[in-house]
Order: structure tokens, then C-alpha cells, then sequence
């Protein structure tokens, strides 16, 4: 009986998530990415059962106050701002914001990215032409100057900044779909879903599309952090959300007149930022050598 159970969970093939789990959890970079952005994601989700003020709430007796490491109060742990605004309250809820961006943004990218790339490759043609240099002309412009302009044309708040960053990264996702796609049309198995009457549109969103999903899975996890970026750069130029909500980038913005007497309004911000981005970055890398066998670590 052991050894039929042994033969038995020898032909039992592997689970895919768990195979990946073993090529990721072996770059510890990538496992401490993943538990930071964990920890952010934690902060984000129970950022009103965690702060002890309302975002909001003004003390102007505590107007710009010192964190507590710094001679400041238990009350306010991270200090306050120029108008005395719990800054721990302001950054935790903060994470809602640059994370909802970044989630918004990598979503829609991904969805339009994905059907226009996919009809780029079996359209071919005068589709894929259009599609083609209408994707290098938005790449030929540096992402900040597009986004400003953007966000110049349709006015500055929370949703047009995730408009404004979405048509700046989705070129990224109709290049890979189709340089992918492409390649795919070409094997055994896509011949033999034509011969076998498979139509179009189950050809490419349920047959191709799946053989896709690596690399795109990728640049999702590495653009949710360019997303981040993008739209603290456009809050901290004042034209991405606007005060009082406490995003990130709008915190440094109205923050840097106070760089020199209250450093901490500035630099928590900014921390929160970099630590954020960084933990992204290197969960993006551990997928990358997870999901290429090419890179994958021996």
C-alpha cells in the first residue's frame, strides 16, 4: 500500500502556486518585498480601526509638533502638520490613496493593454499599424510631460491623475501582449485550435491569452509602483489629488515650505513613499525569476 500511495503522489503532477512559491521564496529580497507590501497593504485596509485621529481633524494647539522620538506627544506619535493634522493618521490613510492609484491604474492599463494588443497581433494589417505607432507616439513623450499635459487638458483631481498615469503606462502592456501574441500564433497548438473551428475571439482572449500571462504579470506587479511614483510626482506638483486629501505626493507638496523647521512633515512622506516602492520593486523581481525559467535561481 506505501508503495502504490508512493507511485500515486509520484503521477500526481505538481501545484503550479506551489512550484512558484518554491522558485520565489528562495530570493529573500523578493519575500521581504512581499512582506512589506503585505504590512502597507495591512496599514491601508484598517487605516480607521488603527488612527487615533480623523485624518482631517485640525489641533491647532499642536501645529506642527515633533514625533515622539523628537521631545513630541504619545497623542500625535508622528508629529503634526503646518495646521495640526495627525501626520500617523495622515500617512496610514495615505496608503489608500497611493495604493488605490496604483491598483486603478495597472487595472484599466492592463484591460485596454490586452484587447488593443491582442487585435493589434491577429488583426495585423492596418490595425496593427495604427495600434503600433499610435503606442510609440505615446512613448516618445517622457511620462511626467504627458501626464501634465494630461492632466492639464482634463483638470487636476484624484480620478484624472489615475487617467493621466493610466495612458502614460498602458503602451507598456499593448507592446508585450502583442510581441507575445505574435509569437504564440505561430505554434502547434494555435494551428490546431484554427483546424478544429476554434473562432477568433475564444482564439485569442482563452487560448493565446493564458500563454501571455507571465511576462504581463510582471510589468503588473513593477507597474503598480511606477504608478505610485507617477502620481505622488503629480501631487507633489499640485496637480494630482488635491489638499486635504492625504496622499503622499499632495503631503510633500504642501510640506516643503517646513523642510528646515519641521524636517518630519516632510521626510514621513517621503519614507512612506520609498519604502513602498522599493517593497513593490522587489516582490516584481522575484516573479520575474520565478515565472522565466530562464532566470529562475538554481
Amino acid at each position: 500500500m506505501a508503495v502504490e500511495s508512493t507511485a500515486a503522489e509520484a503521477l500526481t503532477p505538481p501545484n503550479p502556486l506551489r512550484l512558484l512559491w518554491a522558485d520565489f521564496s528562495t530570493n529573500r529580497g523578493a519575500v521581504l518585498g512581499l512582506a512589506l507590501i503585505s504590512l502597507v497593504l495591512l496599514l491601508a485596509a484598517g487605516a480607521d480601526v488603527i488612527s487615533s485621529h480623523d485624518p482631517m481633524e485640525q489641533f491647532r494647539a499642536h501645529v506642527l509638533q515633533s514625533p515622539v522620538w523628537a521631545g513630541g506627544t504619545w497623542e500625535f506619535p508622528l508629529g503634526t502638520d503646518d495646521v495640526g493634522r495627525d501626520m500617523a493618521s495622515r500617512i496610514v490613510h495615505g496608503a489608500r490613496y497611493s495604493l488605490f492609484i496604483g491598483f486603478s491604474v495597472v487595472v484599466v492599463s492592463l484591460a485596454v493593454g490586452v484587447c488593443l494588443g491582442l487585435a493589434a497581433a491577429f488583426m495585423g494589417g492596418i490595425v496593427d499599424t495604427m495600434i503600433s505607432r499610435l503606442m510609440d507616439l505615446i512613448m516618445s513623450v517622457p511620462s511626467l510631460v504627458l501626464a501634465i499635459v494630461v492632466i492639464a487638458v482634463i483638470g487636476p483631481s484624484l480620478t484624472n491623475t489615475i487617467v493621466a498615469v493610466t495612458v502614460v503606462y498602458m503602451p507598456r502592456y499593448v507592446r508585450i501582449v502583442r510581441a507575445t501574441a505574435q509569437a504564440e500564433m505561430s505554434k502547434d497548438y494555435v494551428t490546431a485550435s484554427r483546424a478544429a473551428g476554434v473562432g477568433p475571439f475564444r482564439l485569442a482572449f482563452v487560448t493565446v491569452l493564458p500563454n501571455c500571462m507571465a511576462p504581463l504579470i510582471v510589468q503588473a506587479a513593477l507597474g503598480i509602483s511606477d504608478a505610485i511614483l507617477e502620481a505622488a510626482a503629480l501631487g507633489f506638483l499640485g496637480l494630482g489629488a488635491q489638499p486635504p486629501t492625504p496622499e503622499w505626493g499632495a503631503m510633500l507638496s504642501s510640506a516643503r515650505e517646513f523642510i528646515q523647521r519641521a524636517p518630519h512633515v516632510v521626510t514621513l512622506p517621503g519614507v512612506a513613499i520609498l519604502i513602498t516602492v522599493v517593497s513593490i520593486n522587489l516582490m516584481g523581481d522575484g516573479l520575474r525569476d520565478a515565472l522565466d525559467p530562464k532566470l529562475k535561481r538554481s
